[in-house]
């Protein structure tokens, strides 16, 4: 029997609103992966030289510079569908266009050309996800945040997942390009939906000028109280989930963990997982709001590092390995979701894309220089020292929540 207390629940997870979000996300994770490890696949059986394979990572330049473009999209409506929708469906279909191009290419005879051809993909690609970001945080209400930012997520992790592991399985029965012609065909969804949702109000307006699309994204933002302190826990709050993450193949194959261990525990079941505990987030976030969900789950994703500690120090263990890759998947599903869903809520709606394409690529600066030292770290301290510093370095991200009050999450 379905309580009352449950309808509004399950009315929300069933929205058009959710299933909007979660095929977006699906569009947004699917061409990552198409210019990074499937490349590299198709580079490798192809006979390129590694050095160039190396070189290829350069290609992924936009997404972390995407904010530099933003304000375009924030400024100027195409003359069909709206700001969001329009914006949406030109770089869709321009996405879709760059990858059949992709798949043209030759990786021996024309290394430049495939080179050429996966920049378009990512700028496409970077460039739909500004979009989309914009219009999901437009379109969902601010108490639905959450729930919409895990559908999102979901939905990137599984276009992600068709791209790896369902176009690597294709690649062994059909040529690399016939694989990125059906991978610039599962795009087809993702276009639908654009074409039939609704264009989100825009109740805030849109920049006047170019000039107020750039510089009053920033003035408002920092004419915050909490400005500083935003931005000091967007970068702390996953560091140490980040650190531990980057590395953990090297360290299973040190304990004695097969490839197809690996595969099937790690990759398959960790997937599962992770998609459940953003899904549980996003369903958790309904009842509890951002703010009480940033330490709830902030904590249990900082806990649940521990757990690679002491795998290292009982060793080859399957169902430890699964205990800990599903403890740990879960709650950094559910940390995802309310990281995501924060940073979406903060945004003025009128300067949506360029603020949030501004957050998500601060993010990313852990990522990319913080994870460098982790090797160092873990052959000087052993791999037992390295978790427990991963779990120790969450702390401060989940002290700066003291310094951001229920307020400024508007506890959506």
């Amino acid at each position: 029997m379905i309580h009352n207390t449950d309808r509004p629940t399950l009315k929300a997870i069933f929205s058009r609103r959710m299933l909007v979000a979660l095929i977006m996300g699906f569009a947004s994770g699917l061409p990552l992966l198409l210019t990074i490890s499937v490349l590299q696949a198709w580079m490798k059986k192809e006979g390129v030289d590694l050095t160039v394979i190396g070189l290829m990572a350069l290609v992924g330049l936009p997404y972390t510079i995407k904010f530099l473009w933003a304000p375009f999209l924030d400024r100027f409506i195409p003359p069909f569908l709206g700001r969001r929708r329009g914006w949406l469906l030109i770089t869709q279909i321009l996405l879709v266009a760059s990858i059949a191009y992709l798949s043209m290419a030759s990786p021996a005879e024309t290394p430049w050309l495939v080179a050429l051809a996966a920049f378009l993909v990512t700028f496409f690609s970077a460039s739909q996800d500004i979009a989309a970001d914009a219009y999901r945080r437009e379109d969902l209400p601010d108490n639905e945040l959450g729930l919409g930012s895990s559908f999102f997520i979901n939905g990137y992790r599984l276009g992600m997942l068709l791209a790896s592991g369902g176009g690597l399985i294709m690649a062994d029965h059909m040529p690399f390009s016939i694989v990125y012609l059906i991978m610039a065909a599962c795009m087809i969804p993702g276009i639908i939906t654009t074409l039939l949702t609704p264009e989100p109000d825009t109740p805030f307006g849109t920049p006047e000028t170019l000039t107020d699309a750039v510089i009053n994204p920033l003035v408002e933002y920092f004419s915050r109280e909490d400005a500083i302190w935003i931005l000091a826990f967007i970068l702390m709050f996953k560091v140490g989930d980040t650190m531990a993450g980057f590395i953990t193949t090297p360290f299973y194959l040190e304990m004695g963990f097969s490839m197809t261990e690996i595969g099937a525990v790690v990759k398959l079941f960790g997937t599962v997982a992770v998609i459940g505990g953003g899904l549980l987030g996003g369903i958790l976030m309904l009842h509890l709001g951002i703010y009480q969900s940033l330490w709830i789950f902030g904590f249990l994703q900082a806990i649940s590092t521990a757990g690679f500690a002491l795998l290292s120090e009982i060793g080859y263990s399957i169902p430890l390995l699964s205990a800990v890759i599903a403890f740990e998947n879960l709650c950094g599903g559910m940390g995802t979701a309310a990281f995501v869903a924060f940073m979406a809520g903060i945004t003025n709606k009128k300067y949506t894309a360029t603020q949030y394409a501004l957050l998500s690529s601060l993010m990313g600066i852990p990522r990319v220089f913080l994870s460098a030292s982790t090797g160092f770290m873990a052959k000087y301290i052993g791999w037992t020292g390295f978790f427990i510093f991963c779990t120790l370095i969450a702390i401060p991200g989940l002290l700066l929540l003291l310094k951001l009050s229920p307020k400024t999450t508007k506890d959506f």
